[in-house]
């Protein structure tokens, strides 16, 4: 089919313009004044419009099991809400359970994900359990497509690693073009922190921040860098929440290791002061990393303006409240942790520009080209170039909407920015060249997404 998107303001990562975009069949075909395109072609008019490549989140957690419970969005739920959100390509963790193999684990979420995703998606894989087996199992992800490995520093006891595992499966990565992501905070001082304020009776949502201080963070950071460095191989740190951690990362560049850091939207808009709310509503802001003290969230709008963090990543792991957060009323150690914002992503960075906080041509990278770029799908993604995939949003930026549970599409019972007012939305929304989107509204079909086999880490 032909479509044509008119008089739009095109946005990437470096350039803004007034054109035409020509799609056939999946791929864009031109980018020009003035396009003329066959009888049949579809026209959609966006004058006065933003059009910007389709987001790319490189870190989701749809269908996955934490802490003795699932996440609330599985693969059609998820993709739905981030269509609706501007997002076309996720990348998915794949949660290795002990015992078990890397390629086995990857089947068993292909598996949950087909007939469903309704945008592109990928997988990384996960490392909890480094047998030998497993680790003969690494130089094999490339030909599968699976080109990054996530390791934990943290949970004790659960998924946290030891430092050989790290060392080893970094080395590992370099001679694979294979990328390590680590969640990076140490999971003995977390630990140890908890069981003290357990012990003194500390069971409330606030004492999550107090157990992960911001040092428990920049340790680890500190820490992931050295070992990168170690063994010369690229090192990508998620969900960076502190300046302290953010320290570390330009330390370490500044040594030329080559680290990479993401930060999610949660990080920009709250502090440990909404884990103090009323009842339990606090437990609605339990994530790991926690929210830092109120100075923070400008340091980190800072951080993403500047360079210092690449990505800003939604780290979408939605838990009810009601029934699954609910489970650590008597324990915050027992609060599944993660938050939902899969759909919230774009709209929340993009008040940045409103604010005069990031350029246009930054968001766009933020949100959609340093991710491709960074896990192996650029320039087919997060890209508005002939031959790039046809993934486009138009952003209206006058819309207005006051942000509530039920004005968004994930299948969780609430959002951290319930009643916050927002301007600029995206409204039209496009995976290779189909319509999926329509005033916000999901119209594509279920199961239409693909999976995603990424390129090789490039650094």
């Amino acid at each position: 089919m032909h479509l044509l998107i008119k008089n739009g303001t095109l946005v990437t990562a470096a350039d803004t313009f007034i054109a035409d975009v020509e799609v056939e069949g999946e791929h864009i075909v031109r980018v020009g004044q003035d396009l003329q395109t066959p009888d049949d072609t579809r026209v959609i008019d966006a004058t006065g419009k933003y059009v910007f490549p389709g987001g790319v989140d490189p870190h989701t957690h749809l269908d996955t099991p934490s802490q003795g419970t699932t996440t609330a969005d599985d693969y059609l739920t998820g993709t739905i809400a981030a269509a609706c959100g501007g997002t076309t390509s996720i990348v998915n963790f794949c949660f290795q359970q002990k015992g078990k193999g890397l390629n086995e684990v990857l089947d068993h979420f292909a598996a949950r994900a087909v007939d469903k995703a309704a945008i592109d998606y990928g997988f990384h894989a996960m490392i909890s359990d480094l047998t030998e087996s497993v680790f003969d199992e690494i130089s094999g992800l490339p030909s599968r497509g699976v080109t990054s490995i996530k390791l934990f520093m943290a949970y004790r006891g659960a998924n946290m690693v030891d430092d050989r595992t790290i060392v080893r499966t970094l080395e590992a990565s370099v001679d694979n073009g294979i990328l390590v992501m680590v969640h990076a905070e140490n999971g003995d001082a977390a630990d140890l922190l908890q069981q003290q304020h357990l012990r003194a009776g500390k069971i409330a949502p606030k004492y999550h921040a107090t157990s992960r201080p911001p040092r428990v963070e920049a340790e680890a950071t500190a820490r992931a860098a050295a070992l990168a460095e170690v063994v010369n191989a690229p090192v990508y740190v998620v969900h960076v929440s502190c300046m302290e951690a953010v320290e570390e990362i330009q330390r370490a560049r500044g040594r030329g290791v080559n680290i990479m850091g993401e930060t999610c939207t949660h990080y920009l808009y709250f502090d440990e002061r909404d884990l103090d709310r009323a009842g339990f509503e606090g437990a609605k802001y339990v994530y790991t990393p926690p929210p830092r003290n109120k100075h923070q969230p400008a340091y980190m709008w800072r951080a993403i303006s500047n360079g210092s963090l690449r990505v800003v990543a939604s780290d979408h792991c939605p838990f009810n409240f009601e029934g699954q957060k609910t489970l650590g009323a008597e324990d915050f150690t027992l609060i599944p942790n993660g938050a939902p914002g899969i759909e919230e992503r774009l709209m929340f960075t993009y008040q940045g520009v409103n604010d005069g906080r990031l350029t246009l041509n930054r968001f766009v990278d933020l949100v959609s080209t340093t991710p491709a770029k960074i896990f192996g799908l650029y320039p087919r993604k997060g890209s508005i170039a002939i031959g790039s995939d046809a993934d486009l949003v138009i952003w209206n930026p006058t819309a207005e909407l006051t942000v509530t549970k039920p004005a968004l599409h994930q299948n969780v019972d609430y959002t951290l920015y319930e009643g916050k007012q927002i301007v600029g939305l995206p409204e039209t929304v496009t995976l290779r060249g189909q319509v999926i989107v329509e005033n916000r509204q999901y119209v594509g079909t279920p199961g239409s997404g693909r999976f995603l086999a990424r390129n090789s880490y490039v650094g």
